[in-house]
């Protein structure tokens, strides 16, 4: 008996190519509701960021610093903010392995309310003494600890893996596009007061753990067998051994280590280009224009071929501009420098992110985007320290150009050193 061939309509359904449409994306409503809730809680973010730098800048040359100075004291904020982060990242991502994910996000948005209240009960009540500032930056610290790893692994719960790709560039797009908003409005509410800042901050964060509420699906993990340390030592031996992972973070980690010249941004605007308050809140946010153009043209034309070599090029583009930023004495000028510096960021970001979201599985992901968490917040927090270390010896000129030569010694090394990494081609 002769074989008829297949009915077409029998075909299974999984057969069929994924939907992978923005109108798909739409559908996940627990997706959307956490979309929102990074939306505002990184605007909340960013606001407070601008603030506690203009607040600690201002304070520092009112009572008697020196710009060189001043910038070392912006410095410390980033290095208050780091030192809770190394300590408690792995055990944050242990937590968001074995707990459930959107509860410790819940928690640490309730610890960034607490932090901007107090910080503007002290701008409220004058107070003019630095140590309270950095003491709540080291509380801060240990909340964005345990929230960076939760919600960069809950994020993938919440959509069909098809969808991730998509689901991340969005996530960029949200972040790219507060942080635009953010430091803008951040310079407004400055001229109005600091206090003023903080409250908005404050609501800000409300609105996010509200909004958090709106997810119904599972947000807790499988959680795998081991003690603490075990698990913890596991996270950190995939993260090792495998070379795309390692190589990606790593790579982010030492680049914007050097060349992260944001930190220095308010020395810039009060003693080097002379803008004032709103021209530090349009610098502030250049970056993050550039960053969202990207991020909007990433979220409807996926990244096809050759994503390894796009990224090492997207670094090499963000160490050069860093440099321009740095030598530029032209307002316009600068503006359009950290315009491509974030353009450039954003290509890094997407396809770092998409390549360890990709390659790790679920009941890990916590632990390894701890690690990669104690990365980025090195190179970000730890990194404001360097600039301000380097601007104190350098000055704020020599502390960008220099940050800008060592992230382009670092993009050749590494792509000399992780081959595999450079040859990473599709990111499916």
């Amino acid at each position: 008996m002769t074989d008829l061939p297949p009915d077409p309509d029998s075909v299974p359904s999984a057969l069929e190519a994924p939907d992978t449409s923005m109108r798909a994306l739409l559908r996940q409503n627990d997706f959307l509701f956490f979309w929102a809730a990074r939306f505002v809680s990184t605007l909340a973010v960013q606001i407070q960021g601008v603030t506690i730098g203009w607040q600690v800048y201002v304070l520092a040359r009112e009572t008697g610093h020196s710009e060189g100075q001043g910038a070392f004291l912006l410095g410390m904020v980033g290095l208050a903010q780091f030192i809770p982060l190394f300590f408690l990242a792995l055990t944050a991502g242990e937590t968001a392995d074995r707990h459930d994910r959107k509860a410790i996000m819940t928690a640490a948005i309730g610890v960034d309310i607490l932090c901007a209240a107090a910080l503007g009960f002290l701008a409220w009540s004058g107070h003019t003494t630095l140590w309270p500032i950095f003491a709540i930056a080291v509380l801060f610290g240990a909340g964005r600890a345990f929230l960076s790893p939760a919600s960069s692994a809950m994020g993938p719960m919440l959509v069909p893996r098809p969808l991730l790709p998509r689901a991340i560039a969005w996530n960029s797009l949200s972040w790219q596009s507060a942080s635009i908003i953010g430091p803008a409005l951040g310079g407004l509410l400055i001229a109005v007061s600091t206090a003023t800042a903080f409250g908005t901050s404050v609501a800000l964060f409300l609105a996010a753990g509200l909004l958090l509420l709106g997810i119904r699906g599972s947000t807790k993990p499988v959680v795998q067998p081991g003690s603490r340390w075990t698990l913890i030592k596991e996270g950190l031996v995939y993260t090792w051994r495998n070379k795309i992972v390692f190589g990606s973070i790593s790579l982010d980690l030492f680049a914007v280590l050097l060349g992260g010249a944001t930190a220095l941004l308010p020395v810039f605007a009060r003693d080097v280009l002379h803008v004032g308050p709103d021209g530090f809140g349009m610098l502030r946010a250049a970056p993050a224009v550039g960053a969202t153009l990207v991020a909007i043209y990433l979220a409807s034309h996926q990244i096809r071929r050759r994503a390894g070599m796009l990224m090492f090029g997207a670094v090499a583009v963000f160490a050069t501009a860093t440099i321009v930023f740095g030598l530029s004495k032209l307002v316009w000028l600068s503006v359009g420098a950290l315009a491509v510096l974030g353009a450039a960021d954003m290509v890094s970001v997407y396809i770092r992110q998409t390549l360890v979201q990709l390659v790790t599985p679920d009941p890990m992901r916590g632990r390894v985007a701890a690690v990669s968490g104690l990365f980025i917040s090195a190179s970000n927090e730890l990194g404001e320290f360097e600039s301000g270390v380097a601007a104190r010896f350098l000055g704020p000129v020599g502390a960008a150009v220099f940050g800008g030569v060592g992230a382009l010694v670092v993009t050749g090394a590494w792509a000399r050193m992780f081959p595999a990494l450079r040859k990473a081609d599709r990111l499916e």
